[in-house]
Order: C-alpha cells, then structure tokens, then sequence
C-alpha cells in the first residue's frame, strides 16, 4: 500500500499568497479559503462583526469536515514526531474481458467474460515510536475474485505483505538500517510502489521481476540501508529470496534444455540498489515504498537508475544432474516529473519514462496479467498467452515503459467533487522468446473524488496475443472500473 507524506497536526498560519501546501482545519477563522485538495489561496479577512465570511462550500462528494489533526494518528508525544498510524485500502473492480482464445470458465469455452473482484484490500499500521525508531506492517489480500480459492477452498488466507523496522543511524534521514518482509527491490520506483498513491489503473507488474515466483506478491525477507544526502536518494538491499518450490510451483520450474527457468535446487541471496537525483523538491523519506503522483503538491524532476541480481537463480539442461546455472541480472534508468502547472487552478502534470534491460538467462517468458484471471483453464484454439487476461508480462529482453497524465482544473466538477486526471501508458518489450515486439496500451480516466483517499478509476487496456512461434496474432481489450478507499 505504502504511505502517503505525513502532515503536521498544527494547522499553518494564514499566508498573504499563495501556498500550496496542507490547507488550514475547516472551522477557523484563518481568512483563508480552502480547495478539497488542500491548496489555499489568499482572500478577505472573516469580518466577525457581520457573521460572514468566505469558506469551504459544504457538500459535494468529496467534502468532509475532518478537523486539525488526522483521525487515523495518535500523536505520542506533543509536537506529533512520534506517532502510531492505523491505514486501509479497498480496490473493488468492475470489469469487462475479451478472454485470450481457447479461454475457458469452469471447463465451458468463454469468448468473453465479466466479473466483481477485489484487487487489493490491506490493512496498515505504522509508526515512528522513537525519534529513531520506526515500523510497518501490512496485512491484507490480492486478486479475489468468484474464481479465486487456495487448496480447493474459496476462503482465501490473508497475509502479512509487510513487516518491517527501521534504526535511524543519524539524525536526519542520512543513513536509516532496516530489515524483514517488504519491498527492498531496486530496480524501479514501480519496483516498491505506494500502490494507493498510483496514477495509472495499475503498475507495471513485470518492473516487480520476482513476483509470485522467488517473492511473496514482490515481498522479499532482507536487510537495507537507505537514506536522502542532499538531493540523492538511496537504497541497497540483500534479500532472502524463496525457492519457487515453496509457492507450489512446479511447471515455472521445470528444467528445459534451451528455456530457463527459476532452478527448483540451491539457493542464493538477491541483492538490489535503487538511486535518486532529485533536481526539485525531495520526496517523503517515510518509508522505502515510492509515491505515485503528488497530484500537484510537489515540483519533482528525478533520474533514477537500479539493479538487481541473484547468482544462479536461474537453470536450464536436461535434468538437476547435468543442469547449467545462470545469474538473474537486470538493470534500468528512468526519469520522472511531478509537478503543478498552475497552481491557481491546481492543475499538474505526471510523467514517466523508463528503459530496463531484464536477463533471467536463455528466452525465458512468462505469462501473467493485471490483476485477478477471469478464466481458468484453456481448450482448443488456444494460444501461447494462456487463459483469461494474461500476456507476456516477464521475460529476457529489454522492456520501455512511459506514462503521462494531467490533472485537469479544480473548478471543473465545482464545489467539493474533486478533480478529473485523464492518463495513458504504453509497455513495450522486446522478449528473447518472441519474434514480435509486445505492446500493452492503456489509457483512462481517474476522478479524484478526494485526492487519493477516494477515486473512481474507468482504464481500457489493449494487450497483443501471440501463437506458439511468437508473432501477432491479434490483440484483444479489457475494460475496468475501479473505485479505491484509501486512508
């Protein structure tokens, strides 16, 4: 889920122009009027002797009259530096799916099909218990939809995604040692997401290079260090990866004389390192997970660039005896822009651009899809994506990645409705395994109900489909509406 920057409790001195910071709590007499986006801009002193007065227009879908201090904290000390954090997120997904061919539901053949399902639903409770001192845990579930079960049994188990502290070696955020279970994975800021805080419908899932293989959803057990010095950010990482054997997975696995696979014998560390330059404003330090999009409320312009690498991960041969090892290595650089456009109107812009080189040994793919499969099984006519919705989201090769999106004026839907953000991302790789080059295009519209604590996502998704010699076939779409609560 990650987290979201932590805003101080006391409420900020009324400003003579204009500030794009948190707004003042509703219900003091500041002379300040307040957007449900926490902007504020400079008007006339409360005349109290009349009784009038400018302020938050009551009403509309995205008003609440939440007041100085954040309801979901508990300060345990006087200025709020130390604190306990309780968070939630619900994403419920309405879709609609033009199934890869041959897909079947429950042994019937499917050209399409629609379902109700859960993306994510998490649980978080954080906190900074001493000046030094800080946790995180998260607790929750993924991809649950009427086809979801585990061992035969619909009653999926939640989990701890996250379990994790942290020492502050120096008094700032300099150098911070931390350790346990969470995303410590180089590679990409969509490597360690602040899933809540995502401008897009999804991440791009194949940035998360173990997930569901040698990673619990992407989660690994390790030790980091981390820390801001000046403009640059850092994080290096060893993690404990998990056999593949340990998730069921057996057909991933299997040895291949001329494909590799994740090796189901030996076991060696994973080590990653992440590397920011920031040219504008720092981000927030809370924690190792990476904001979306600030939505305005900061001017940030990175160039990032990360590894990851685990030796002998991966196998190709005939049979564990005779098997040939070899390393996992991937590499990447990107830039992002986050950053207001006019803050008047609080309109912004988000961007993103990045070039990964992935290597998991000889034409590995592998196949997978955003979110929850809509079909569970493949007959005749199939091809090589398999059931449902999957692509070939993994594989050696090199991958781009970009988005762009703009947050359009804060007047537009009027009073407290929130804000419209229309975006588009494409993922285009060039798999070993493929003849054909992959492109996955998305476009959407999120509508900012109130910033990220409610918004109603609707994201079309065009992914190609690929027969057994690797080239084109066809594509097929999917349509999904989401709604999130996020707090």
């Amino acid at each position: 889920m990650g987290s979201f920057e932590r805003v101080p409790d006391t409420p900020p001195k009324p400003s003579t122009t204009v500030d794009t910071g948190q707004a003042p709590a509703a219900g003091k007499d500041t002379g300040v009027a307040q957007s449900p986006q926490g902007t504020t801009v400079t008007t006339s002193p409360v005349d109290k002797s009349k009784g009038t007065g400018p302020g938050p227009s009551k009403g509309g879908f995205g008003y609440a009259d939440w007041k100085e201090k954040d309801p979901f904290k508990w300060n345990l000390n006087g200025d709020g530096s130390q604190y306990l954090k309780f968070g939630f997120l619900n994403q419920v997904q309405l879709r609609y799916e033009q199934n890869n061919p041959g897909s079947l539901i429950q042994s019937q053949p499917v050209d399409d099909s629609t379902d109700i399902g859960l993306r994510r639903t998490r649980l978080v409770l954080q906190g900074q218990i001493t000046d030094r001192v800080y946790f995180y845990t998260q607790y929750g579930m993924n991809n649950f939809n009427f086809l979801s079960q585990m061992n035969g049994n619909r009653h999926i188990a939640a989990y701890f995604h996250d379990a994790f502290g942290e020492l502050r070696l120096t008094e700032g955020h300099q150098m911070v040692l931390g350790g346990g279970l969470g995303m410590f994975n180089g590679l990409s800021r969509f490597s360690a997401p602040s899933v809540s805080t995502i401008m897009t419908m999804d991440v791009p899932v194949g940035l998360q290079y173990t997930a569901e293989r040698t990673s619990l959803f992407n989660r690994q057990l390790g030790v980091y260090l981390r820390g801001q010095i000046s403009k640059f950010r850092y994080i290096v990482a060893a993690n404990d990866s998990f056999p593949i054997t340990t998730d069921g997975i057996t057909n991933d696995g299997a040895i291949s004389p001329t494909v590799s696979n994740f090796a189901q014998v030996g076991h060696k560390k994973n080590f990653t390192g992440m590397f920011y330059w920031n040219f504008w404003d720092t981000e927030p330090n809370t924690n190792p997970y990476m904001q979306g999009t600030y939505l305005g409320k900061k001017s940030i312009l990175n160039l990032e660039a990360g590894f990851a690498t685990q030796k002998d991960a991966m196998w190709t041969g005939t049979s564990a005896a005779d098997a040939r090892f070899h390393d996992m290595t991937h590499w990447s650089v990107a830039g992002y822009l986050d950053a207001p456009v006019d803050k008047v109107r609080e309109t912004a812009i988000s961007a993103y651009i990045g070039y990964t080189s992935l290597n998991y040994g000889p034409n590995y793919l592998r196949m997978n899809g955003n979110g929850q499969n809509s079909a569970n099984g493949v007959g005749p006519g199939g091809s090589l994506n398999g059931a449902g919705n999957t692509f070939p989201m993994f594989g050696t090769g090199n991958l781009w990645y970009a988005q762009l999106g703009y947050l359009l004026p804060i007047d537009w839907l009027g009073g407290n409705n929130g804000q419209l953000q229309p975006y588009a991302s494409i993922t285009s790789a060039n798999w070993e395994a493929l003849r054909d080059q992959m492109n996955v295009f998305n476009v959407g519209l999120n509508w900012l109900i109130k910033g990220h604590n409610s918004k109603v996502t609707f994201d079309w998704q065009n992914r190609p489909i690929f027969n057994t010699a690797g080239n084109t076939i066809a594509n097929r779409n999917q349509f999904v509406l989401q709604y999130q609560v996020a707090f």
